[in-house]
């Protein structure tokens, strides 16, 4: 269960990394691609924040994780400068790739094929089994 402080720390950072990403982004010129932040978790003594990253498209979703990591020192550097009138000491960032997208998508488009379990109840013994 996170804190008032835990959440109103993770927007804050939520708000400033998606202008770092997305400034970067632009000044890179890369078109065709989409990064968000879909969450920051910060753990109780405000060491560590893990972001999640939800990338379009998420065929690329890999490479730019890579990309993000190799580049968290300098992510950092530039989240202090934004936030240093808030925070004394910026959390550690360690990235990961959401991809909640991709389940919500996946179990739409079973539920609009042949195999939906609410259309045909005989797939659920089927499912039960293996």
């Amino acid at each position: 269960m996170e804190t008032n402080r835990q959440k109103k720390i993770g927007a804050l950072l939520q708000n400033d990394l998606v202008d770092i990403l997305q400034g970067e982004i632009r000044k890179n010129g890369i078109s065709n691609l989409i990064i968000s932040i879909s969450k920051v978790s910060v753990t109780t003594d405000l060491s560590i924040a893990k972001v999640y990253l939800s990338v379009f498209p998420s065929e690329r979703g890999g490479e730019i994780l890579a990309a993000v990591r190799s580049n968290a020192p300098l992510i950092k550097h530039d989240l202090s400068q934004r936030v240093k009138l808030q925070l004394r000491k910026v959390p550690n960032l360690i990235f990961y790739i959401d991809d909640s997208l991709d389940q919500i998508e996946k179990i739409d488009q079973e539920l609009k094929g042949e195999n939906n379990p609410i259309a045909n109840p005989e797939l659920l013994d089927r499912r039960k089994k293996s």
